[in-house]
């Protein structure tokens, strides 16, 4: 098969209805990892500010390729296709994914295979642009203030209005989620949202009997 036709049908026609031969198989690689690389630059970009997993980034580009591998090798021979399903069948990942971000782009990785090993590669670039474009505008979108924790410490367990009255002058919602009180102690764990900590902290340490006030970070998520 000529290069020009292996283009045509690595990008619009597919491949169930021709011969799989070595030119065909070359282009469906190379548009494959084009395609996840791709994806790896997006994945790279949308962590810059967060933890980013390197390994992680990476395996999105052998599974896009392993996976068109496999649709090619499928498509060539029906017993080979049933076999392929049965061994993939007993498989089992036991590796959690923590932030659904990264499970959208394990999906994503894994159609762009799809795709390019059926010999749709058009259908796998015109979707991973209008992905990227959703992804984009949905992370610029303006979102609430993120919760955190404040946790206080006063030797005084008596001091607990007056640790909520100054909570509530710098914070635009507050909710108590632990309180843990001795005869001698009062331990507070309070969620808040507030554009004021270094103001909330600094104010907390000037009432009597508090011996520590600190903000830790909540899960990520934000509430409305």
């Amino acid at each position: 098969m000529k290069l020009a036709e292996a283009l045509k049908k690595s990008f619009l026609e597919g491949y169930g209805a021709v011969n799989i031969d070595f030119t065909t198989i070359v282009m469906c690689m190379v548009i494959t990892v084009l395609v996840a690389a791709y994806i790896f630059m997006v994945y790279r970009m949308m962590n810059r500010k967060a933890f980013y997993n390197r390994n992680f980034n990476l395996s999105l580009i052998a599974l896009a390729v392993i996976t068109a591998a496999i649709i090619l090798t499928i498509q060539s021979n029906i017993v080979i296709s049933l076999g392929m399903v049965g061994a993939l069948s007993i498989v089992r990942f036991r590796t959690a994914v923590k932030d659904p971000m990264d499970l959208v782009f394990l999906f994503w990785s894994i159609s762009a295979g799809i795709i390019c090993g059926a010999g749709f590669a058009v259908v796998a670039v015109v979707a991973s642009v209008i992905i990227t474009v959703i992804i984009l505008l949905c992370d610029k979108m303006p979102v609430g203030t993120a919760a955190v924790i404040l946790l206080v410490n006063s030797t005084d367990y008596k001091t607990e209005d007056r640790i909520m009255e100054v909570v509530g002058r710098h914070c635009e919602s507050s909710k108590v989620k632990a309180r843990n009180l001795t005869k001698d102690k009062l331990n507070m764990a309070i969620e808040v949202k507030t554009g004021e900590g270094g103001k909330l902290v600094e104010q907390l340490m000037d009432l009597p009997n508090v011996t520590s006030a600190s903000l830790v970070d909540h899960d990520g998520e934000v509430t409305f």
